[in-house]
């Protein structure tokens, strides 16, 4: 199976983090799929993705003290591999895993996601649970100097042929429950780890060969970030998305920030292979953190983080409870020329950035379209001009028409140059010719 064929365009769907953080249930997820269903699914959004500790019984119990509870209360079966919470997955009880859960998320027409660490439960090396397909046990194939900094849930796994089994045995499990997407942390970087020290640099390869073994095409997403630009061949080879950023919220500094990120990754973006901006923290986020609220971001923020999203043409993954979406929301979400910039045969460069402004082009390569974005990064309402020439692009028309994808004005190339009024931190996005 070619990897790239998993996932022609940046996947796009529904990750419970942002709203629930470790607490989301089957019932939830349930409903933020149905909603997908009626609302998202005819403008692309398509996986729903459940989030990190799905398989912790106390996930958010001592959330006053720990995000992630230490040597939790783990559900798993005979194996050591981690399986869905009963009490908050009720249809995994008996041995199902996600598979009832799955096979509803399809019949939907959606597709179903999950979230893993990188490694081995450290519960099952404590408990020598054996390794299928091998004569070896979990404490064998788990490496205790290999851990994660922020969670205690696993060690890391040995790249030895009875590791590569241990994974192969996930995949296979996954496949048969009917996943179609895993997002897997603690693998694409690490503060305790640098360089070849890092042994997620391997288990990354043996994650991809567990994938091309099961017979399913799964999605491989890379979390956290922000990802080694030295290795993109590496990420790029192995694996369909990796973040680009640590833990992306509703802050305008980190938004702003993001300019660079995609300046950095823009020639790294491929059928199958996408550097990721990470989630959309749009609508409502925060209530397993203790806090719901609605995003900080104003609405001239929101339009801007959608817009370089999809003109460099990252995964949108959606972090709001989707049942409270207000049109307002919803719009920026189905507005399917902006939509369009994603699309397998388009192409997105920076055209110039500087403190105060950025411009993006995006190109289909196979209708010849050019949408232009003119960001002003600044903290005032400015004018903001770019010559036609600087997109070396050719033009029939000396003066060509402009169409504006948020609004839906006309206008024109005065003096071929593309002028604009952009509100602070926010942005135009024009159709040219």
């Amino acid at each position: 199976m070619n990897k790239n064929e998993f996932a022609k365009t940046p996947p796009m769907g529904w990750n419970s983090y942002d709203y629930y953080d470790t607490t989301v249930n089957e019932e939830q997820v349930r409903a933020n799929a149905d909603y997908m269903a009626a609302h998202l699914k005819e403008y692309g959004w398509e996986y729903v993705v459940i989030d990190i500790q799905w398989y912790a019984n106390d996930a958010g119990t001592k959330r006053d003290r720990f995000q992630y509870i230490p040597f939790g209360d783990q559900e798993m079966d005979e194996f050591g591999r981690l399986q869905p919470s009963p009490a908050r997955f009720p249809s995994s009880a008996g041995g199902k895993g996600f598979g009832p859960l799955a096979d509803y998320v399809h019949s939907l027409g959606l597709k179903f996601g999950i979230h893993i660490m990188r490694g081995i439960s450290r519960r099952a090396a404590q408990n020598h649970c054996p390794v299928p397909g091998t004569d070896t046990t979990a404490d064998m194939v788990a490496d205790p100097a290999s851990i994660c900094g922020w969670n205690s849930d696993m060690y890391g796994v040995r790249a030895t042929k009875e590791g590569q089994a241990y994974y192969d045995s996930l995949m296979e499990m996954y496949a048969r429950w009917g996943v179609d997407y895993i997002k897997c942390d603690d693998i694409c970087d690490s503060w305790l780890y640098r360089n070849d020290q890092f042994s997620g640099w391997e288990e990354t390869r043996m994650l991809h060969r567990a994938i091309e073994k099961c017979g399913r095409p799964i999605v491989l997403s890379l979390s956290p970030g922000p990802a080694h630009i030295d290795r993109a061949w590496e990420y790029g080879k192995y694996a369909n998305m990796w973040r680009i950023t640590d833990d992306f919220w509703d802050n305008w500094e980190l938004l702003k920030a993001m300019f660079w990120r995609c300046e950095l990754w823009q020639d790294h973006v491929k059928k199958g292979c996408y550097p990721d901006c990470d989630m959309l923290p749009l609508g409502y986020v925060g209530k397993g953190f203790g806090q719901e609220r609605r995003t900080n971001f104003t609405e001239a923020e929101q339009k801007t983080m959608m817009t370089l999203w999809c003109m460099f043409r990252s995964p949108l993954m959606l972090g709001a409870e989707l049942t409270k979406l207000d049109d307002g929301t919803l719009s920026l979400l189905t507005n399917r020329e902006i939509l369009d910039l994603m699309k397998e045969s388009c192409r997105g460069t920076q055209v110039m950035r500087t403190d105060c402004l950025a411009v993006w082009k995006n190109k289909d390569e196979v209708s010849g379209r050019v949408c232009l974005a003119l960001f002003n990064l600044s903290d005032a309402d400015k004018e903001l001009s770019v010559s036609l020439s600087q997109l070396e692009e050719e033009f029939r028309e000396e003066e060509p028409a402009l169409h504006e994808l948020w609004d839906r004005t006309e206008g024109r190339a005065a003096g071929r140059k593309v002028t604009a009024a952009v509100e602070a931190h926010g942005v135009k996005v024009y159709r040219i010719g």
